[in-house]
């Protein structure tokens, strides 16, 4: 077979360099044309307006530099099942490509598609592409899937000539389009106009603040910004203050995989032959470990799906949850009258993105303060956040509740000495509570509810003293 044409499926890939089973589809053939299905059945990526912004300026981008490698970028909407299929007979494709998935619905929408595509005898191209390792590569000694960071961590490290080099070249890869008669194809032609209207209905007021920046430039860019600007040299020491810009701001590119894993992950090491101190080296160190635990959630997703439905811990499931709807309404707007939780989901409603210290802080209000279910909080973050992922998000959360991977029950977080610890100025504070602004830091950092209520700022709806023995005892019973 001369160059057969071939369907790539876009999915958390969206970029053209250094794509794993878009290399291994190029190796085949130049005759590709990709594609970008809006999933109905399975909205995750564009379900949260900040997600829906992110995505859209994103397949923006993406299609004009399919255009550019001399082929192009389809948008249909539905459901893949009917759809792949459907479209790959259209264009006369023998082979359609796509990157594997861990996720449990994607994973079980796949195999059907692969069965129809059997089917009409068209073949599958897959690889793995939004991991360092595939999860089939890692395992504990007695050959079970790991279930604790510190171990996955060591085995993961100990296997670096697992991950390769990543691609940074694309000049070399010119695609062939489809022929004139397919162009004309009414279902073809329609597919600007599904973009136009996804792009129509997007509703983000939070673009212009959000710190995740859309598309393979803007991923680019923070990349470049952390690393050759050093920033991620004080990444250990400033990494926990919110305040301070000293994120890479890279978790939402990374979870629509406008770069990729591996580019991230070998820009650190780049960096070892250029250490200037141990505070450099602990610096990419502890980066390499977020990135780690980023890898390690999606892994456990992938070994345990049972995680989508409810806690790995079984006996939480018992737990007598308040869950006081009135209470999680005001977590939810920013309006507890605690000043470090009510700030950061300030944050999270403006820009659709919160930093990760904060994340902690305000999950462990929610479950060991209000003591609301966890799952009641996934949803909301995943509501709203840009960089939203299921794995990351419901890792994130179990470890909060105490029902996943990490079993220490009595972590509790106080909020007021996190606030002390992370934002000892109030700066974090003042910038998303303006009506705090003029208060002195002791009063913000000690909860002194009489001078905050003078400034029309609400008592705090819960003593945390109190709240925290009765989720003890609570905790008991089970």
């Amino acid at each position: 077979m001369n160059n057969p044409r071939i369907l790539f499926w876009h999915r958390k890939d969206l970029r053209i360099i250094d794509n794993q089973a878009l290399k291994k589809a190029f190796s085949l053939s130049n005759a590709i044309t990709s594609t970008y299905i809006l999933d109905k059945n399975y909205s995750f990526d564009f379900n949260a307006n900040s997600r829906a912004w992110f995505l859209g300026k994103t397949l923006q981008e993406l299609g004009n530099n399919w255009k550019k490698m001399g082929s192009r970028l389809l948008i249909g909407e539905g459901d893949p099942v009917l759809i792949i299929p459907e479209l790959a007979k259209t264009i006369d494709a023998k082979f359609v490509a796509w990157n594997k998935s861990i996720e449990p619905y994607e994973i079980n929408r796949d195999l059907q598609i692969k069965k129809i595509l059997k089917e009409i005898k068209i073949q599958v191209i897959e690889s793995w592409d939004h991991l360092l390792i595939e999860p089939s590569k890692i395992f504990s000694g007695n050959n079970k899937p790991y279930s604790v960071y510190g171990p996955f961590y060591k085995n993961l490290k100990s296997k670096m000539n697992l991950l390769g080099s990543y691609e940074q070249d694309k000049q070399n890869l010119i695609f062939k389009d489809m022929d004139n008669k397919f162009q004309e194809n009414q279902k073809i032609k329609s597919s600007d106009l599904v973009l136009e209207k996804f792009l129509k209905n997007i509703k983000f007021s939070g673009a212009k603040i959000c710190p995740c920046r859309p598309g393979e430039k803007g991923a680019e860019t923070l990349l470049r910004e952390f690393i050759n600007k050093k920033k991620i040299f004080s990444y250990n020491s400033a990494r926990d203050f919110p305040s301070y810009n000293g994120t890479s701001f890279l978790s939402a590119s990374l979870r629509f995989g406008t770069i990729s894993i591996r580019k991230v992950w070998n820009a650190t090491l780049n960096l070892n032959s250029s250490f200037e101190s141990h505070k450099n080296y602990l610096s990419i160190e502890t980066w390499q470990k977020e990135l780690v635990w980023r890898e390690f959630y999606q892994h456990c997703l992938f070994h345990f799906p049972e995680l989508e439905r409810g806690p790995y811990r079984k006996k939480w499931d018992q737990f007598p949850w308040q869950n006081n709807n009135e209470w999680f309404q005001l977590w939810s707007n920013g309006e507890t009258g605690v000043p470090i939780v009510d700030a950061a989901m300030r944050q999270l409603n403006s820009t659709g993105w919160m930093h990760n210290r904060c994340r902690m802080i305000v999950a462990s209000f929610l479950v060991k303060d209000l003591i609301c279910n966890w799952q009641m909080g996934e949803k909301k973050f995943m509501d709203i956040l840009v960089d939203g992922d299921l794995a990351a998000n419901n890792g994130g959360w179990q470890w909060s509740a105490s029902s996943g991977m990490d079993p220490k029950p009595l972590r509790i977080f106080n909020p007021y000495t996190q606030a002390s610890k992370f934002d000892p100025i109030c700066e974090y504070i003042k910038a998303w509570i303006p009506e705090l602004s003029k208060l002195s830091n002791s009063d913000l950092l000690n909860g002194e509810i009489s001078n905050l209520e003078k400034n029309n700022y609400a008592r705090p709806i819960v003593n945390h003293n109190m709240q925290q023995r009765l989720f003890k005892s609570l905790y008991a019973e089970i």
